[in-house]
């Protein structure tokens, strides 16, 4: 708190310093209770009453006691912008021009101190606000930090559509802020947990396309908004406010699109954006929270380079696809008279389509010669003889596929017994969900809880997942990418005597994907197991296993065909054999008929059928 108390210190010794006016208690009171006044401390009311910020940084508030204080936090600001001028850039009127503005109008303080923000307003004008745009990088699942996709904003110039371009602008990024070299596993429970700070950054958006649609291969959503230059301006000048301030980040909640959706609450007083997402805040469902509250009025999609490779190629047989992955790997193929022979139509298709391989396979490298000049004689290749324009098909926004809590009503038979199941998803998607704004072979699910109830009125926790991910990305000529599962939680297992055991698991996995045809996929990996079961003697017994099947995407939904062996270390074994299909009713609404057969070393085969309701809302 110091470097925010210091000029109220050094200027209060000061001669020169001006009186604040008198202003009523009654009128202070009404002015912190003002939702954009407690917009601007990030406050919240908590659980046991009064107020919280969720600003953690001691430095961002002038009272003592600021962090649950708006009145007080009020009490401390308004002399503070009398202080005196030559502060400079240390004057409070510099540290808070969003506050200064605000405070100015409110109260009519025409008679406050000029200050000359020297810092501040170079800043400022070098960004030049005029309009805002939300950027929505999509999901990536190779990222446990990108899993759910990111939001971010940018800041463009005056005419930026006509006379420049927008990778001169600006972003806003809200993200957690890590030191040292965390491993992905550490990384994500850390971030579940709070365990980072989260920081506000203000870089050029070039650097922040990089990031997205090169190195992470992750398409980019641009959401022109409907912000005027003025609640932009404000908006920009709250971020000046936060530099280096401190917030808790939680992957679910208080995270990157939790953060941006208060600061379009401070460039427009009332939209009441975050009220949306008292629990989680996932970034596809604060984008529709903004299209709802009509701040969109364009849209633009910039496809990633693995998008645009995938297009530039997909009109070449395989035997042509050939030579796009000779010629990345050996300009000289350029002069193979086997290649000259080739139609010039073709062959601009491959030049272009090994040059976007070649770039693809190096993202994210350190620059050599030898590369470098690969792609230069590419280029060279490529301008003599010039593909078509590419065109890469837009798919659905992401915005409009399923809500992302789910819940799950079912009945169904286990043996001779039938049961009732209730169900409910925190988030978000797994494979047989409706597919509309997700990909084929993805699955994210975050606390599932499935409770049943068995004739006689036998009650009984069935599932409950911490987390499930699924990346089942096929493999193509040119890329070859890993599929991969992990997943922990608890569920019934069979037991000894033949009866349901709750068991505590973590299962992870590696493999293969390919695509087999329109919408259908086969998948093969091999698994290993950690289980705390009370059956066996060890606290943790591990297993190898393999997981096989196929995902078909058909008329009616989506149809998922699972064969899956678990082996212990002392001799349990296990096998599943499953049948899934989704019936999509409409974009929130599904039903799911599901059958399976388990196989236990130590119990009887058991054979289970289920008729599921699904309704995704939130």
């Amino acid at each position: 708190m110091l470097r925010r108390l210091l000029p109220l210190l050094l200027s209060g010794a000061c001669s020169l310093s001006q009186a604040a006016p008198h202003i009523t208690p009654d009128r202070l009171q009404i002015l912190a209770n003002e939702p954009f006044w407690l917009s601007l401390g990030h406050y919240e009311r908590g659980t046991l009453g009064g107020w919280r910020s969720y600003v953690d940084d001691d430095e961002y508030f002038l009272a003592e006691h600021g962090e649950k204080d708006p009145l007080a936090e009020l009490r401390a600001t308004i002399p503070a912008l009398y202080r005196d001028p030559a502060l400079g850039d240390r004057h409070p009127q510099c540290l808070y021009p969003a506050r200064t503005r605000w405070l100015r109008d409110q109260l009519s303080l025409n008679d406050l101190p000029k200050v000359n923000c020297a810092e501040f307003d170079t800043w400022y004008n070098d960004i030049a606000p005029h309009s805002t745009v939300l950027v929505f990088p999509a999901a990536y699942l190779n990222s446990p930090s990108s899993m759910f996709g990111h939001t971010l904003l940018r800041i463009d110039p005056v005419d930026i559509d006509r006379e420049g371009s927008p990778l001169l602008s600006s972003a806003i990024n809200f993200g957690a802020y890590i030191e040292g070299m965390d491993n992905s596993i550490l990384y994500a429970w850390k971030g579940l947990m709070g365990g980072y700070p989260g920081l506000f950054s203000l870089m050029p958006y070039r650097e922040k396309i990089s990031e997205y649609s090169r190195l992470e291969n992750r398409d980019l959503w641009e959401y022109r908004l409907s912000l005027t230059a003025e609640e932009t301006g404000r908006m920009l000048e709250h971020v000046w406010e936060l530099r280096q301030i401190q917030f808790d980040y939680f992957f679910f909640d208080e995270n990157c699109s939790y953060r941006l959706l208060e600061l379009l609450e401070i460039a427009r007083p009332g939209l009441e954006l975050t009220d949306q997402f008292p629990l989680t805040a996932i970034p596809a469902d604060t984008v529709r929270a903004v299209k709802d509250a009509g701040l969109i009025e364009r849209i633009d999609y910039r496809p990633s380079r693995e998008h645009e490779l995938l297009a530039r190629v997909a009109p070449l047989d395989s035997h042509e696809q050939g030579w796009v992955q000779r010629l990345a790997e050996d300009d000289t193929v350029l002069q193979d008279g086997e290649y000259l022979a080739l139609p010039a139509e073709r062959r601009a298709l491959i030049q272009d389509g090994a040059y976007r391989l070649l770039r693809y396979q190096k993202s994210g490298a350190e620059r050599d010669a030898a590369t470098a000049d690969r792609s230069y004689r590419l280029l060279q290749a490529i301008n003599r003889n010039p593909p078509p324009r590419l065109d890469v098909q837009r798919p659905l926004l992401p915005e409009d596929g399923h809500r992302s809590r789910a819940l799950l009503l079912g009945v169904g038979n286990r043996g001779d017994r039938a049961f009732a199941e209730y169900g409910l998803r925190m988030a978000y998607h797994d494979l047989l969900d409706n597919l509309d704004g997700f990909p084929l072979g993805a699955q994210i699910e975050l606390g599932e809880l499935r409770v049943r109830q068995y004739e006689g009125n036998h009650w009984q926790v069935q599932q409950f997942d911490l987390i499930s991910i699924r990346s089942l990305t096929p493999r193509t000529r040119l890329l070859k990418p890993w599929s991969w599962q992990v997943a922990t939680g608890a569920e019934r297992v069979l037991g000894i005597d033949g009866k349901e055991r709750l068991a505590g698991y973590f299962n992870g996995g590696g493999g293969f994907s390919w695509s087999l045809g329109e919408g259908l996929l086969g998948f093969a990996m091999g698994t290993v197991r950690l289980e705390h079961n009370r059956d066996f003697a060890a606290a943790l017994s591990p297993a190898a296993g393999f997981d096989a099947g196929l995902l078909w995407r058909n008329a009616a939904g989506n149809l998922l065909l699972e064969a899956q062996g678990d082996y212990f270390h002392n001799g349990e074994v296990r096998r599943r054999l499953s049948l899934s299909q989704q019936l999509e009713l409409s974009e929130n609404l599904g039903i799911r008929m599901s059958a399976q057969r388990e196989f236990s070393q130590w119990s009887s085969p058991e054979t289970e059928v289920q008729l599921q309701l699904r309704w995704y809302f939130y």
